[in-house]
This record gives C-alpha cells, sequence and structure tokens, in this order.
C-alpha cells in the first residue's frame, strides 16, 4: 500500500500481471477476455493506465483473485497454528503435482 493508504497503479499492474502470468495467460488472451485490446494490459500492468472499478472487478474475477488482494487491502499475518493453514495443508495435499506447482508460484507472487 503506497503512502496515504491508497494503491499505485505501479502496484496493482504488478499485481495483475503476476495474477495473470500465474493463471497461465498472455496479455493477450486477457485483453481478449476484457474486450480490451492487448496494448492497453501492457499499459495497465506497466502502471501507466489506471485500471476501471469494473474492469478491476472483471480481472479479479478472471484471474481468480479479490480485489482487495489487487489493490494490496487486508493484508494480515498468519500463524501456523491458525486453523485455517491446517485445512489449507490438507487441501493442498490433494491437489495434482502440476496444480500444486502453480500454487506455490502464486503464493511466492503475492508474497512479493
Amino acid at each position: 500500500m503506497s503512502k496515504g493508504g491508497r494503491a499505485t497503479p505501479e502496484m496493482v499492474g504488478s499485481r495483475i500481471r503476476e495474477a495473470r502470468k500465474m493463471a497461465g495467460l498472455s496479455q493477450q488472451q486477457l485483453a481478449t477476455l476484457l474486450k480490451l485490446h492487448r496494448p492497453s494490459v501492457s499499459e495497465i500492468e506497466a502502471g501507466n493506465r489506471r485500471v476501471t472499478a469494473e474492469e478491476l472487478s472483471r480481472v479479479a474475477d478472471l484471474l481468480d483473485v479479490s480485489v482487495s488482494w489487487i489493490l494490496g487491502e487486508n493484508v494480515e499475518n498468519v500463524e501456523d497454528d491458525d486453523p485455517r493453514v491446517q485445512l489449507a495443508a490438507r487441501e493442498l495435499r490433494r491437489l495434482k503435482p502440476a496444480d500444486f506447482d502453480r500454487v506455490l508460484k502464486l503464493l511466492t507472487a503475492i508474497k512479493r
């Protein structure tokens, strides 16, 4: 989060880029899904073009992330003994190896 509590276009763009990559989509594919031109997605990811509220909602839905995550809100620390962590660990054990790798990549991207 930037000073003043508002997400910067650069941070929003970076999060969209990370989520797009984790979803396995190219800029062109995301642009097509959003009914935008590819350069618009490139400009968003570079922080040179602001995202409208409607676009932000559509991006979050398409990339299966929350709007609050894209905006860098609601970041909280979670302890290892948190029941949610235990539940997540159980669910992760059920994933196929390729899906597990995608989750790990997404977690790494989110952590940054």
